[in-house]
Order: structure tokens, then C-alpha cells, then sequence
């Protein structure tokens, strides 16, 4: 989980970014979560997606989020390159089963329930 820069304590989301050109939303997801953790990994499924709309700048975004389980595969967590902390503020562990009361969205919280639901299901 991250916090972003200039957000409150206990503020937690999960990694997410915007994708570069020619890149899928597999890609990105692991591009994203190395700039913002630190953390190397691989994808074991996709899970899911949210939707959501905010404004920037006056004008209305309306955004699709896809989310990928994945596996640690090497790096250290809050290993951030000094320039992703313009938008990452701390990334730690949070325990699975403690994730969904700490997350600050509802879709996010719904995507980690549905992560342990793929967990509990497999052998990985």
C-alpha cells in the first residue's frame, strides 16, 4: 500500500498510474507498483476493476482502474526513487485481512476482499 504525498496518516491506496504509450494495463500495473513501492514483482491474475470520477484542474476525468494480484518478487519496500516522492509519500506491507479497514476507497477495498478470495481458492 502507498500513501500519497500530502495526505493525512493512515490515508492508504494501492499503486496505480496512468499508462504510457504502447504499454497494457499489465505493464503499467507492474510499472507502477515498482515506481511507487520499490517492490519487483509478477503477475499471477488480473482481478478486477473500479471506476471513478474526480476533477482536476475544472474538468471532470472519469477513470477505469484495473487491478492485477501479483507476487514480490525482489526490491525493498519503500525503496522509492526520489523522483516518485513528488507523489509518494511512505509504501509498506498492511496485512491482508487489515487492508479493507485501511484503505481510504471503496473500490479498493472491494479489489483487496477479491484478492483474498483468489487466494484462499489457489496454491501459489
Amino acid at each position: 500500500m502507498i500513501r500519497p504525498q500530502g495526505k493525512r496518516e493512515g490515508h492508504w491506496v494501492l499503486p496505480k498510474g496512468a499508462l504510457d504509450a504502447g504499454e497494457s494495463s499489465e505493464q503499467a500495473a507492474l510499472r507502477e507498483v515498482r515506481e511507487e513501492t520499490g517492490l519487483e514483482a509478477s503477475t499471477i491474475a488480473k482481478i478486477g476493476a473500479t471506476r471513478y470520477v474526480y476533477t482536476w484542474a475544472g474538468e471532470k476525468v472519469f477513470k477505469v482502474v484495473t487491478f492485477f494480484l501479483m507476487r514480490c518478487d525482489g526490491g525493498e519496500i519503500g525503496a522509492i526513487e526520489e523522483a516518485m516522492r513528488v507523489e509518494v509519500a511512505d509504501a509498506r506491507w498492511l496485512p491482508l485481512d487489515d487492508a479493507p479497514g485501511m484503505l481510504a476507497h471503496k473500490g479498493e477495498r472491494d479489489i483487496v476482499r477479491q484478492a483474498a478470495t483468489l487466494l484462499a481458492g489457489q496454491e501459489l
